[in-house]
């Protein structure tokens, strides 16, 4: 591996290491952002958890040592939030490894993609840095950047209190509310009963929640469940008066105990993200999604829609092979929320907006023939349903698109998916008419990256199906169309407009 120092001496992006190819440096690359797209360091269904979490320590390590400008500049791209918050914090251990450069466009990164995290995984992240022992300036800086944009501390105190408490001694932070020095917030956090009353409503509103039950509704909902078992409140009193102050997801994890008999859920289901829309439908019973095939569909669509955006229509052809066998369930760690096989229902919506009208067809690999009652079950013959996908459509046309959704583990039989694309490609299509891409969910620790099915076909990470015309354009750097150059002039980009910076470019 390079120095620190030789990593900081480095040249321009497009030259990340001296002395490297590009062409193997740009395959490090992208097997990396593949990584950061996919893995989550839990039980997978062929890997436990500390499988997972080994190698993607490794990864981590290993790119930030020979790639910290791209380490850092993976923070732009549609990478987890887990790994997210594993890069910010690699990059805030190790400053004295960069240069005054590298760390002023580091900070600038952090800054940005602690803004999109959530508020609790970002509390969670502090509590790791002070754990670690970290607070440099720069950490500090960071710190309080954020916690200066947040909207309201106050509700932090309630909701987040070991998280604000935790950051705010690390940092010796003087909390404030709009510019303004709010002591009670601390008072709040560092010295609770001393005050009778508090000023802000929800501080007041915790303080009453003790021994109020009226109050307990005025709560964040998290907060309010407590307080809520904590007097004995039946769940449906207290469901229906917390309503109003519930988020979205929150209406949508308790609507199936606050509607009654034949009244209409509260929750706009095309409003949602697609794939979350997806792994909500896929936890309702094979009944109830038959019951609302309508709604559950025209949400899916509508969703679908808006993730094509400009998209909608511009793919011509497209002939798409998903995968909802038994092992698309993921582990017990996600038994309620089956990403890879959810991840499937989505595209499949998605791929239906983007391709042209009545020109989509999608094959299940279970044969089903109703994408709305999918469920993880029975082998992977990945093999046979591209054959199938293959086939041209009306009027003898080749698609102008194959999209594959799996986990690469195709087993009936096995490896046969990997020679019918090997023989397509080399044979039937050298000339490349139709694009080919296989887009996987499922992080493969022992290959270090997403598991793919051949050399001639793309293969990259997903995680979230809105992300696909995008992975569509990074899969085409892994196909070979396009150089090692190309590929860091895009990181670049993507760098200069999550910065601000670059203005649409």
């Amino acid at each position: 591996m390079n120095t620190p120092e030789a990593v900081a001496a480095a040249g321009p992006l497009a030259h990340p290491v001296a002395g490297v190819p590009d062409l193997v440096a740009a395959e490090d690359v992208l097997l990396f952002v593949n990584a950061a797209i996919t893995a989550t360091g839990q039980r997978e269904f062929r890997s436990d958890a500390d499988a997972q979490r080994l190698s993607l320590d490794f990864l981590h390590t290993y790119v930030r040592v020979n790639y910290r400008r791209v380490y850092a500049a993976s923070l732009a791209l549609d990478i987890n939030h887990h790994n997210a918050a594993l890069i910010v914090r690699a990059l805030l251990e190790t400053a004295g490894e960069a240069s005054d450069e590298e760390r002023r466009t580091e900070g600038r990164l952090i800054a940005a993609r602690l803004a999109l995290l959530p508020p609790p995984r970002v509390y969670r992240l502090f509590g790791e840095l002070r754990r670690a022992k970290v607070n440099n300036r720069r950490t500090r800086t960071i710190m309080r950047d954020w916690l200066a944009a947040r909207p309201d501390l106050g509700h932090d105190a309630v909701k987040y209190r070991a998280g604000l408490k935790t950051a705010a001694r690390h940092i010796h932070l003087r909390c404030r509310q709009e510019a303004e020095p709010l002591p009670e917030t601390g008072e709040f956090l560092f010295r609770p009963g001393r005050s009778r009353r508090y000023e802000h409503r929800l501080l007041d509103a915790w303080r009453r929640a003790h021994y109020e039950q009226g109050a307990v509704t005025e709560l964040p909902f998290s907060v309010a469940e407590g307080f809520a078992a904590k007097h004995g409140m039946k769940r449906e009193v207290f469901l229906k008066r917390a309503a109003p102050r519930m988020t979205r997801l929150e209406r949508l994890r308790t609507q199936e105990q606050r509607v009654v008999g034949d009244r209409r859920p509260d929750v706009d289901l095309a409003a949602m993200p697609l794939t979350r829309l997806a792994s909500y439908v896929l936890s309702l019973g094979f009944t109830q999604r038959a019951e609302r095939r309508a709604e559950l569909t025209g949400a899916l669509r509508a969703a679908a829609r808006r993730a094509a955006g400009a998209h909608a229509g511009s793919w011509g052809r497209v002939h798409a092979v998903l995968d909802d066998s038994f092992s698309s369930s993921g582990s017990g760690q996600k038994r309620r929320r089956p990403l890879a096989v959810a991840l499937a229902l989505a595209c499949h919506h998605l791929l239906e907006a983007l391709a042209a009208p009545g020109a989509y067809r999608g094959l299940w690999t279970s044969g089903a023939g109703d994408a709305l009652l999918v469920r993880p079950w029975g082998p992977t013959p990945l093999g046979t349903r591209i054959l199938d996908a293959l086939e041209p459509g009306p009027g003898g046309a080749a698609p102008d698109r194959l999209v594959i959704v799996s986990d690469g583990w195709d087993n009936a039989p096995a490896g046969l998916a990997g020679e019918v694309l090997r023989v397509w490609r080399q044979r039937l299509d050298p000339g490349r008419r139709t694009a080919a891409v296989h887009v996987n969910p499922v992080y493969d620790a022992d290959g270090f990256e997403v598991r793919r099915l051949a050399a001639g076909v793309a293969t990259a990470g997903i995680r979230d199906a809105e992300d696909l015309p995008a992975l569509v354009e990074i899969a085409r750097f892994a196909e070979g169309r396009a150089g090692p150059e190309e590929l860091y002039a895009y990181l670049d980009r993507r760098v200069a407009r999550f910065t601000g910076e670059g203005g649409t470019a």
